[in-house]
């Protein structure tokens, strides 16, 4: 197993970021369905939960930001047609976008509410912003079109690497995956 990437294929620590923040996000999709259904402390106990995991995306994000810069970035095959490319890069590019906004949302969200963001009761972050009960309202909107948005990009990217594997037979989808051997 390779640490760091190379020019044909992820490293350990990319794909472990990789892996784990994609878990995570859906993890966040369970709980967000679990909170709406609940009420009272059981709600806001699982909200709290919500926001923790949505810190460590976060952090995760930050840290995944900073491996990709320090390490090389497996090119996308020479075949690919232009189109193809643009929308690689859009959809990277907007994953990376919403994994760092989607948190800081609802963030935002909270602080504006008056609701205290910890992460698993450990620490309690500070308020990004002062209480506000309008600014609160829209970002309950914003947080909602930002997760269908992130869902909507996750699903491009999926279908795009569907496509690399069963369609165009390149590596793409095998060097993001653990326990593989790429050509």
């Amino acid at each position: 197993m390779l640490f760091r990437n190379t020019l044909k294929r992820w490293g350990t620590v990319a794909q472990t970021l990789h892996w784990l923040i994609v878990a995570l996000i859906i993890i966040q999709v369970i709980l967000a369905f679990t909170a709406a259904e609940l009420h009272g402390l059981a709600k806001l106990a699982m909200l709290a939960r919500h926001k923790s995991v949505g810190i460590t995306i976060l952090m995760l994000a930050v840290v995944r930001l900073l491996w990709r810069l320090a390490n090389p970035t497996p090119p996308l095959p020479a075949n690919l047609k232009p189109y193809e490319r643009i929308l690689a890069h859009f959809t990277h590019t907007a994953l990376y976008v919403l994994i760092f906004v989607m948190p800081l949302s609802g963030w935002i969200m909270s602080s504006a509410r008056g609701f205290p963001v910890s992460w698993f009761s450990l620490f309690q972050l500070p308020d990004l912003v002062h209480k506000n009960r309008p600014l609160y309202e829209a970002m309950i909107e914003t947080h909602e079109v930002l997760a269908w948005t992130l869902g909507a990009v996750a699903t491009l990217h999926v279908l795009g690497a569907l496509k690399h594997h069963f369609v165009l037979k390149d590596t793409v989808l095998r060097r993001m995956l653990p326990f593989t051997k790429t050509p």
